[in-house]
């Protein structure tokens, strides 16, 4: 009985020497890394034009250091360049890899000191080792392709990654812990409710900005990260059986509406209104809001309104006199950045998260948190530059020298290096404090930590896409091939230091609660 598989073929094994011999215009082969590609005819359709085939060091040689000057090697793994190759090189195996899906990066600094090899930590014990490796495997698997194709169009992520997070119950952990996860299976029992952590909660928020799309990254439920926990925190049990089993499984999504035209930062200043109707059962809310993430896509908005008692935070449903609006930002359409008008919309009182005139402290309570997870993701992102940065300078020959070489280019290297190091230090440290402190201590203790934190957080990375773009020169700048993420974080950046509270506003809240701690009976 013949067999129905696949046959599998032994690649064809060529010589240096028999590829030598193809060096024509009509015959044209060369080499990379061990693999012989027959390129006649595509030099034609080679984006760079046929010339560059023709330099005296490629036709029928071997190309790999030239090919790696200017190109990434997700290219070699397109279908249509694999179509190229037409076999091996005798008794020699490829030597160069690209992203393998779930390892760890062995480039220096490329992970945070507890990931690598040899180095031990006082934070993350076995569990948190065994939940980053099923994190990042699911990352690489089922995000990160779905992130690189939505970044480049624009559009939503796909209803499959929301689904498949809500399988491992990863909306319900991007809360944090507390009694939200209680009776949920997390990661596929991966880690049990009451032992997780803000350190599972770091690993998942810079896991998933590894994918280097910050747009996409934000498409999935940022608004969601802040815009739920004033309704698991002040909403009635009603309104939080109806709504939070909804948004934990994906089906529904949630974001905070806060920020208007006219006030950013300034609560107070807030114009939408809010007002009671006769019978006092109902809010008519009226206004807009401006640059709410996720808000083109939501179905629930926290809404932040002006009322009789002064700042109230409301929770809105999708309905009728809503309207959203997409605004084109910095980065990708996909995170779903919106204006929204709220033209007379009939919301129950019931909907009102916490007391009227008490909204001040709904949002307080979550600033903590908001700008905590702004600091995970911002010192992975900068890791990621160091990454790019370090395989670049490797691999990049100028004057007939790898660019490392250069004592200038090493000094931008250290710096990156020692900014970052000192951002996930600082961030290990204030997420150790935040495990072993109460949700009021938090409030109490840490304000002015992770304010001065985020400060510095944002303002590192600026710095580190500044060195960056300097060491892929024009390709930083350039949206696509070699340099496309440092261009993406070099374009996004100067966001970081205005989400949670601009740098300076931050700066200032941390100096003052300090002075407001200073012992009264100390002098120099």
């Amino acid at each position: 009985m013949a067999s129905t598989g696949t046959v599998f073929q032994e690649p064809r094994t060529f010589t240096r020497e028999e590829v030598a011999k193809h060096n024509k215009e009509g015959d044209l082969w060369i080499i990379i890394d061990s693999k012989v590609y027959d390129v006649t005819r595509f030099k034609n359709l080679h984006p760079g034009g046929a010339s560059v085939f023709f330099d005296d060091d490629i036709p029928g040689q071997d190309a790999t250091d030239v090919f790696f000057g200017l190109h990434r090697f997700e290219v070699l793994e397109r279908p249509q360049y694999q179509r190229l190759q037409i076999g091996v090189i005798a008794g020699e195996k490829p030597q160069i890899h690209g992203k393998v899906d779930g390892a760890l990066s062995k480039v220096p600094y490329a992970e945070p000191a507890w990931l690598t090899d040899g180095f031990k930590s006082p934070y993350f014990t076995e569990n948190h080792r065994k939940f980053q490796a099923a994190m990042r495997k699911f990352v690489d698997e089922v995000i990160y392709p779905d992130a690189q194709a939505r970044e480049a169009d624009g559009k939503r992520p796909t209803q499959h990654v929301f689904d498949r997070m809500a399988e491992l119950n990863l909306h319900a952990m991007r809360m944090g812990p507390g009694k939200h996860l209680k009776g949920l299976t997390l990661m596929n029992g991966l880690v049990k409710p009451e032992e997780f952590d803000y350190f599972h909660e770091l690993i998942i928020s810079q896991e998933i900005v590894r994918c280097g799309a910050r747009g996409y990254g934000d498409a999935l439920n940022a608004g969601c990260v802040i815009g739920l926990p004033p309704v698991l925190n002040f909403g009635s049990p009603e309104l939080k059986a109806r709504v939070i089993p909804e948004v934990f499984s994906g089906k529904k999504f949630i974001c905070l509406a806060v920020s208007e035209a006219h006030a950013g930062s300034d609560v107070f200043g807030l114009q939408t209104t809010a007002t009671k109707t006769e019978d006092g059962k109902h809010w008519i809310i009226t206004g807009t809001k401006k640059w709410i993430t996720n808000g083109t896509f939501a179905d629930y908005f926290t809404v932040g309104c002006k009322t009789e008692d002064g700042f109230t935070v409301i929770l809105v449903e999708r309905g009728e006199g809503v309207e959203t609006k997409p605004i084109k930002t910095s980065y990708s359409s996909t995170a779903g950045t919106a204006y929204i008008t709220f033209d007379h919309v009939k919301v129950p009182v019931e909907n009102t998260l916490g007391e009227e005139g008490g909204g001040i402290f709904v949002m307080l309570s979550n600033f903590n948190h908001e700008r905590w997870v702004m600091c995970c993701c911002s010192a992975r992102s900068q890791r990621l530059v160091i990454d790019e940065c370090m395989k670049w300078t490797s691999q990049r020959k100028a004057f007939g020298k790898p660019l490392n070489s250069q004592p200038v280019v090493r000094a931008k290297l250290a710096a990156m290096i020692a900014r970052t190091e000192s951002v996930q230090n600082w961030l290990e440290n204030v997420t150790y404090q935040m495990c072993n402190m109460s949700y009021k201590e938090q409030a109490s203790k840490l304000a002015g930590q992770i304010a001065f934190l985020k400060m510095y957080t944002t303002r590192c990375g600026q710095e580190t896409a500044r060195d960056g773009l300097h060491l892929f020169g024009g390709r930083g700048v350039t949206q696509s091939g070699m340099g496309r993420f440092v261009e993406h974080y070099y374009r996004i950046v100067p966001f970081d230091a205005l989400l949670g509270g601009a740098e300076d506003v931050l700066a200032d809240l941390g100096v003052r609660q300090a002075i407001r701690a200073m012992p009264k009976d100390t002098k120099l």
